[in-house]
């Protein structure tokens, strides 16, 4: 009897998991671009100081929107941050 009420919880649980994945690989590429982009953004200089600082408080909210698992958010912020980064390689 109580295999008939663990299995369901269990399967239950198992599938809450599963569900929060949907855009865990689109939210680690987006980071990992956006922080070579900010990278080589500031070995050009500092043009565009205001769209760097921009993009950079992106990606700091985008990393932890990753750490708590919320990768739609995440992902949101990381294309944010890489128009700003596009922005200030072009001195706007």
């Amino acid at each position: 009897m109580k295999a008939w009420i663990c299995l369901p919880l269990i399967a239950l649980a198992l599938a809450g998991c599963a569900g929060k994945t949907a855009y865990r690989d689109s939210c680690a590429t987006q980071l990992d671009a956006a922080w070579k982009e900010l990278d080589l953004a500031k070995s050009e200089g500092f043009a565009g100081a205001v769209s760097y600082s921009k993009a950079l408080s992106l990606l700091t909210g985008a990393k932890t929107q990753q750490q708590f698992e919320g990768y739609e958010s995440c992902t949101r912020k990381a294309e944010k941050a890489r128009f700003y980064i596009r922005e200030s390689r072009a001195g706007r």
